[in-house]
């Protein structure tokens, strides 16, 4: 809270940088914290998870989480980002299998 009285624009979880990086459970709390504020003040503080969230899965986690506690309007990037640097071999990881029926090898095959 007191961040946000303070004057931020987001909150975030953590720098990503630690062994114990962004958690659902610690994010709930910081999340409803969010929520109050705006309900206090009328100001909406962006929220940034960091750290831990490496795969498609990992995201949907966070996408419903904010979601079903701050509702559709958190969905943008003006309110939430994910600090999530190997997230993107994994989302391109399914997008193949999505579009392919399979996984990529991660040898290339020439006779493709």
């Amino acid at each position: 809270m007191i961040s946000m009285m303070a004057g931020s624009d987001f909150i975030k979880t953590s720098t990503g940088k630690e062994s114990v990086n962004a958690t659902l459970p610690v994010a709930l709390v910081m999340i409803r914290a969010i929520r109050d504020y705006e309900e206090l003040s009328g100001f909406r503080v962006g929220f940034k998870p960091a750290g831990g969230i490496r795969t498609a899965k990992d995201a949907l986690q966070w996408l419903t989480l904010i979601k079903e506690e701050l509702g559709n309007d958190w969905l943008n990037p003006q309110l939430f980002r994910m600090g999530a640097s190997s997230l993107l071999g994994d989302i391109e990881r399914q997008l193949y299998h999505y579009s392919y029926g399979r996984y990529a090898n991660n040898v290339y095959d020439v006779g493709m």
